[in-house]
């Protein structure tokens, strides 16, 4: 089993920035990749960005260039940088942890609301 618990979020004008930070305990041996999901009202909730244990990032299309992940494996923590923030990036984001397994985990969830 992994706990996430996130912090960070709140709100910001658009074009400002944030910082979520996301602290895995548990199994944490057994992580391979964390990342950064959001849900937006009426969405699908979706994956933004992940690392894997090795350092391989991948970021979902209308993030990149603006939004950074970092993961501290010794620590086990993951953040995630958010910059250049639009109205459209409003949402709960929530932080994610997959095992070796394949098996999910994601955090209780953090509110970002950017206005225009």
């Amino acid at each position: 089993q992994v706990q996430l618990v996130e912090s960070g979020g709140g709100l910001v004008q658009a074009g400002g920035s944030l910082r979520l930070s996301c602290a895995a305990s548990g199994s944490t041996f057994n992580i391979y990749s964390m990342g950064w999901g959001r849900q937006a009202p009426g969405k699908q909730r979706e994956l933004v960005a992940t690392v894997t244990r090795g350092g391989s990032i991948d970021y979902e299309d209308s993030v990149k260039g603006r939004f950074t992940i970092d993961r501290d494996n010794a620590k086990n923590i993951v953040s995630l940088e958010m910059n250049s923030l639009k109205p459209e990036d409003t949402a709960v984001y929530y932080c994610y942890a997959r095992d070796f397994s394949g098996r999910g985990y994601w955090g209780q969830g953090t509110q970002v609301t950017v206005s225009s």
